[in-house]
């Protein structure tokens, strides 16, 4: 096992991190930014050092400062969390050239799956359910024309080194394609440095299913089942629920026994989710994520395993100790992210927290690293706590979130608690019968009769 772990992190994942390695007996090293020097994970953590100025470039994305605050505190190992330098597969090559293990997927997989284009490449050459669409880049306005006639309209043009709905746009006929792909590629070009794009098929209804996987050096690959992530606004996630309202337990076992088959032929490592659109009872494969996810913990309520845990123990060497047949079901969760931001026009309130109360009680977890008199920095994403509930059912569940939500208090800030509190106070989010596009309408105060 690790003597020493650096996580090269903030916020609440650092904690969550933390919290982990305490477990295990293994001291942490956080690292911080100046704005962050009273953060909780710098004042929980067995050492500290500051890597730079408050901007992420200088500091959270600053390889060079990270690996010598890893070479003079002595750390062995470093986890990247989520976001920042988790899925640079760069990063994780000079951890391991270091003499240092990065606890994640190796570099070739993040690098792999990192390239929307190779990703869905190697997803079909395992047998896993695509999106109609181009096998590869679409180089020209031409060969984009045809392959949309193909595949029939509407259709989305994405980035292949997209993410977080940049360099994305859908092309709903022949007379708006043109303009689709020229601000699509031009988005791609500016956000990530490279204007290639392809194409899929647009979806009209479709919920967002991710299943989370596990795999050791040893060839060993299990499934946690699946999340409902289809409450999104502006492709970033808002609530999750585990399991999802709209899938069977058959269903759930079919994808993961595909998917867990596959990977174990890929030779795939530590912790990994596979995001796919579902709609008419078929999965399509969009992406992988080569890391932790934000909402892992509603995972780890129905499944009542540490995630963490198990990423730490497969990166020194360790075996999965568990078969499939092991990993039993058993309840609902769901999480709410809560932002500094105003609930309404969603525009982050950075400032200081006046007084901060967190919910509790039997199946109530919150993971934060908020305080009173914490003074939530602007640099940053907004997120800063996540609300997590587990019951027997998906009933309970929400009644125990409506409970939850009652009793969060946050002060000094704006944040979306009243957000979620309208949301779980809806009939169409209590019937479960909901797809991506329902949230945008929902806080855009439009009528939703429908799921749609």
């Amino acid at each position: 096992m690790f003597q020493k772990i650096l996580i090269a992190n903030r916020g609440e994942i650092a904690l969550r991190i933390q919290r982990a390695c305490r477990e295990l007996g293994i001291p942490t090293v956080a690292v911080h930014s100046t704005a962050d020097a009273e953060a909780m994970h710098v004042r929980l953590a067995d050492e500290s050092v500051c890597i730079g100025p408050p901007a992420a470039r200088d500091s959270y994305l600053n390889v060079a400062a990270i690996l010598s605050a890893a070479a003079v505190t002595g750390a062995d190992a470093i986890h990247p969390g989520y976001g920042f330098l988790s899925e640079n597969a760069a990063f994780a090559d000079m951890v391991e050239a270091h003499g240092l293990t990065f606890i994640g997927p190796s570099a070739d997989h993040i690098r792999m799956m990192g390239d929307k284009i190779a990703a869905k490449t190697a997803m079909a050459g395992l047998g896993v359910p695509l999106v109609p669409g181009s096998d590869g880049e679409v180089s020209d306005l031409d060969e984009a024309a045809k392959i949309a006639d193909a595949i029939g309209y509407p259709v989305l043009i994405k980035a292949a080194a997209g993410g977080g709905g940049r360099g994305m746009k859908v092309a709903a006929s022949p007379d708006s394609l043109e303009e689709a792909w020229r601000v699509a590629r031009g988005e791609a070009r500016a956000a990530f440095g490279n204007d290639a794009v392809y194409i899929e098929k647009y979806l009209d209804r479709p919920r967002h299913i991710e299943l989370q996987v596990m795999a050791d050096s040893y060839g060993n690959v299990v499934h946690f089942g699946e999340r409902d992530c289809s409450l999104q606004r502006r492709h970033q996630k808002v609530l999750e629920e585990a399991g999802s309202p709209a899938l069977s337990a058959a269903q759930r076992d079919a994808i993961g026994a595909t998917v867990t088959a596959g990977l174990a032929r890929l030779g795939y490592r530590n912790a990994g989710t596979l995001e796919f659109l579902y709609q008419d009872g078929q999965f399509s494969f969009i992406e992988m994520n080569t890391r932790l996810q934000v909402e892992h913990p509603v995972t780890e309520m129905v499944c009542g395993i540490d995630l963490v845990r198990e990423q730490i123990r497969i990166a020194a060497g360790q075996k999965l100790g568990y078969a499939q047949s092991d990993i039993t079901f058993s309840g609902h969760a769901i999480e709410c992210r809560i932002n500094a931001e105003d609930p309404d026009t969603f525009m982050p309130t950075p400032g200081r927290v006046s007084a901060f109360h967190a919910p509790g009680g039997l199946g109530v977890r919150v993971d934060s690293a908020l305080y009173a008199g914490y003074m939530v920095p602007p640099y940053y994403d907004s997120m800063v706590a996540k609300l997590i509930v587990h019951a027997p059912t998906r009933a309970e569940a929400i009644a125990r979130m409506r409970r939850s939500l009652a009793e969060f208090a946050v002060l000094g800030i704006k944040t979306t608690l009243p957000l979620h509190q309208r949301i779980i106070e809806d009939p169409q989010f209590q019937s479960g019968d909901y797809t991506i596009h329902w949230l945008e309408r929902f806080v855009a105060g439009g009528a939703h009769p429908t799921a749609a």
